[in-house]
């Protein structure tokens, strides 16, 4: 992945599946790489953001428990194999209720349940919890595994920047504030794995914050 990630004494992992389709909003269609993460242990697992190819997701969950499916945010390129993904696995899937307006502009089914700030989802020995970082969507969440030193950052951070702002349900000093507030108060040694792209540190990013606020969304 770019970044070291541990393993916990109980045998907790994280696994990236690389995905492809394309993400499609405001009248738009673009080509686009996801990156749905995997955490989990021998046993169960949790998937972060089930994108475009339910069968790949499958391959790698492995016949393992699959405790929930967590949506970051509603864009079609990060929920469109979520209702796939579900019916096979008997899952739930997670998306903070803020986001259902762009849910429901490519899901024809509601999510199976709510997503809210500070909630923890437990795989192994390895607790998750939610931080509702609004700016890229107005509903989107990252998920900060401590035990692992890692935040799942969906399109909120990545290598370089905030995610985009441009289009609609999107704000750009939201998302500054979201990053500055929530995502930099994590350890500087926090890895960022990303929804696109490779990983990065929350340490490297922090120093660039204001020359992004001076170059805008």
């Amino acid at each position: 992945m770019g970044k070291d990630v541990p393993t916990t004494p109980g045998g907790v992992r994280v696994e990236r599946v690389v995905t492809s389709g394309t993400f499609e909003l405001d009248g738009g269609s673009w080509e686009v790489d996801n990156n749905v993460w995997l955490v989990g242990d021998d046993r169960q697992v949790l998937v972060v953001d089930a994108a475009h190819d339910a069968s790949a997701i499958l391959e790698a969950v492995a016949g393992r428990e699959v405790v929930a499916v967590v949506c970051t945010h509603g864009h079609n390129d990060h929920v469109n194999a979520v209702a796939e993904l579900c019916a096979a696995t008997g899952a739930t899937s997670y998306l903070h209720p803020d986001d259902r307006v762009l849910w429901d502009m490519s899901q024809d089914q509601p999510p199976g349940a709510e997503l809210s700030d500070g909630q923890t989802f437990t795989v192994g020995d390895v607790g998750l919890i939610t931080l509702h970082t609004p700016g890229h969507a107005p509903g989107a969440c990252c998920l900060h595994a401590p035990a692992l030193g890692v935040v799942f950052s969906g399109d909120t951070l990545f290598d370089g920047g905030p995610g985009a702002t441009g289009r609609s349900h999107s704000d750009f000093p939201t998302i500054i504030e979201s990053i500055r507030t929530r995502l930099f108060e994590l350890p500087p040694e926090t890895v960022v794995l990303t929804g696109h792209g490779d990983p990065t540190v929350v340490g490297d990013e922090t120093p660039h914050l204001q020359e992004w606020i001076e170059r805008g969304s």
